[in-house]
């Protein structure tokens, strides 16, 4: 049985227990809220830029492919952009909720940083499979996670259009989820912090009077 297969699979739901342990411990601050909100929307960024091109079928869990060698857009920078988007937004929610900061945060991108690289060696066997030369020359100019500056631009395949609207609805899930989290760790932090709350709530109240 090949584990990265299994990885694969499942990698929608290996986020779960990690999301809900850093929700059951949270104790986010100011800082760590307003930190960790600009790498979420940062890593959903990427995300969404690199969906936008590729489309749904970068959900897909039942086979490794695609109908597109995709070299373009964030493509052209680095050759994973949505996990790498996976990974700075983990981050970001590991600032946010600052629990058991930074051990658990460092033990999650640790995880995923597993997952992707075992991810990643099944994927390239597919393309290499399928795109020979074409993608062992993209594979050498462009980075497997940290992005390079130098834009891609030798391919001779055709590449898809850029569509943002396509890229929404791709990920309206994804939003829905990262909306949600955020939202609970700011309860988290205006349950934790009421008296504070109190404080500003009033000092408002009396200006707007």
């Amino acid at each position: 049985m090949d584990i990265r297969k299994i990885l694969f699979k499942y990698r929608s739901y290996t986020p779960i227990p990690f999301l809900i342990l850093m929700i059951l411990y949270a104790k986010p601050t100011i800082m760590s809220l307003l930190i960790g909100i600009v790498f979420v929307l940062l890593g959903e960024f990427l995300r969404l830029w690199g969906v936008s091109i590729a489309g749904s079928e970068t959900r897909t869990t039942k086979e490794v492919g695609g109908s597109n060698l995709i070299t373009s857009g964030p493509f052209a920078y680095v050759r994973n952009p949505l996990y790498l988007g996976n990974i700075i937004i983990y981050l970001g929610v590991g600032v946010m909720s600052y629990a058991s900061f930074p051990s658990l945060t460092l033990i999650t991108l640790l995880y995923f940083i597993f997952q992707y690289f075992m991810i990643v060696s099944l994927e390239e066997e597919h393309l290499l499979n399928v795109y020979g030369d074409e993608y062992k020359q993209y594979k050498n100019y462009v980075p497997k996670f940290l992005p390079n500056f130098r834009k891609y631009q030798l391919t001779n395949l055709n590449q898809p259009k850029l569509d943002w609207n396509k890229g929404l609805k791709s990920e309206k899930r994804t939003l829905q989820a990262i909306l949600i989290i955020v939202i609970i760790v700011i309860i988290i932090w205006l349950i934790q912090n009421q008296q504070q709350t109190r404080f500003f709530s009033q000092v408002f109240c009396s200006g707007v009077v």
